[in-house]
């Protein structure tokens, strides 16, 4: 029995672990890596000021600045990729490369998307962070 959970637990995870890949180099491998960069980096901080916050108070408070620019920071790349993306469809459409049609303008959108997905998900998470450590510093 339980290694019929864990077979089914692989395969689920290897669907999710696949998934979440193709959409992060489909939302282009420049942004969403960046974007990765300023999740990542808001996470150390976060981790950073849960281990201060009962040694050193003020330095788990600094801490806090760091959260919201890396999160503010992940944010507008998001949306700078999105704007670019969408800048580099108009131009092939605009220069006659890509026909035009209904499925074309969902799945180029569709693929646009993702940045600024990815970009809000780091700023929400970072802003829940620094809305938990500051109720904790309290």
């Amino acid at each position: 029995m339980k290694l019929k959970i864990l077979r089914i637990m692989a395969i689920l995870t290897g669907l999710i672990g696949t998934t979440l890949f193709n959409r992060f180099m489909d939302g282009g491998a420049l942004f969403m890596s960046l974007i990765l960069i300023c999740l990542l980096t808001s996470i150390y901080f976060i981790v950073k000021s849960v281990l201060k916050i009962k040694s050193n108070i003020e330095t788990s408070k600094k801490m806090l600045k760091h959260i919201s620019d890396s999160g503010t920071l992940g944010l507008a790349l998001g949306i700078m990729g999105f704007l670019l993306s969408l800048i580099a469809a108009f131009d092939a459409i605009e220069g006659g490369q890509v026909e035009l049609s209904g499925v074309v303008l969902a799945s180029g959108l569709k693929i646009a998307l993702l940045s600024p997905l990815f970009g809000l998900l780091t700023y929400s998470v970072s802003k829940l962070a620094i809305l938990v450590l500051r109720i904790i510093q309290k």
